[in-house]
């Protein structure tokens, strides 16, 4: 197990212990949530060493990488993805005029395809080969991001960055890879949000130990800064908000009631959302 002692935001190394979290999907494991106190950034903490993790990845439930609507909240989820692939075109539509972008950490490839449909120039990257194999079949798909060789005028992480063992060493390289004028991407989730502070240690957007690193506003900021990007608007991602919820009474209880409770509590999640913008996910749009 690997113990965090250095910020990877701000260099800090004060921490404090928050509480601890169980891996509902493969391992059953708990592992501990610590939260600088300098920056605020949530980090897990001893996590799995980088040779493991792959194995904390391998179930059918973990949707992003198999697509398979095997349970009814899967199902919901695929759903509703056909909705934010449209949000999410439009989104990028209006934030530039060119064309090639890269997806890093693309997954099974539902918005690289759906982009490529619409005039786009679509390349990603995914490290999971299962995942990839299904990407692969519409795009062209990179398996190491040392084989990266273009220029992208956006690049994209949905949900991405809090995997990365080491997000600086990330954002370094996608900061050479974007163009001058390019625009970055990056959606996580915002334990800032009602629905995290709810939920606590049952909230399903920490899914430890696959999520390494947890944003807030000032921490994606920081993070952001000491790579020479400065944050153009910031979006919600409504949906995400009643899928967590979902998921997180699941972790709690189980319960017959589960649908509905996750569902109410998504609603006050959004509902209060709205007056301090702390929705339970938020997009960055970032530029240099």
């Amino acid at each position: 197990m690997i113990s965090i002692t250095t910020c990877r935001v701000c260099g800090g190394n004060q921490f404090t212990t928050l509480f601890t979290c169980k891996d509902y999907t493969v391992s059953q494991k708990l592992f501990s949530l610590i939260q600088c106190n300098q920056c605020s950034v949530i980090i897990t903490s001893p996590r799995p060493e980088d040779e493991t993790l792959g194995e904390y990845y391998q179930s059918e439930d973990y949707i992003s990488h198999t697509s398979k609507a095997n349970n009814l909240i899967n199902l919901l989820y695929l759903n509703v993805r056909k909705i934010t692939l449209k949000q999410k075109h439009e989104m990028l539509e209006s934030i530039t005029n060119q064309k090639t972008i890269l997806d890093y950490g693309c997954g099974t490839g539902s918005l690289i395809s759906y982009l490529q449909t619409k005039g786009w120039q679509v390349k990603g990257y995914e490290p999971d080969a299962n995942a990839r194999k299904i990407a692969q079949t519409t795009c062209k798909v990179y398996d190491k991001p040392q084989s990266i060789n273009e220029s992208f005028d956006v690049i994209t992480l949905w949900h991405v960055l809090e995997h990365t063992t080491e997000p600086n060493e990330t954002l370094s390289l996608l900061s050479k890879l974007l163009k001058p004028k390019g625009k970055l991407v990056i959606a996580v989730p915002n334990h800032k949000s009602y629905d995290a502070d709810f939920y606590k240690q049952y909230w399903a957007a920490y899914d430890v130990p696959r999520h390494l690193w947890h944003f807030n506003r000032k921490a994606m900021e920081r993070l952001l800064q000491l790579h020479g990007f400065v944050i153009q608007k910031i979006e919600p991602m409504k949906f995400d908000a009643y899928y967590v919820s979902l998921l997180s009474e699941a972790n709690k209880n189980n319960s017959f009631l589960k649908f509905l409770k996750g569902f109410i509590r998504g609603f006050r999640s959004n509902l209060k959302a709205q007056k301090t913008g702390e929705y339970s996910s938020l997009i960055y749009i970032a530029s240099r």
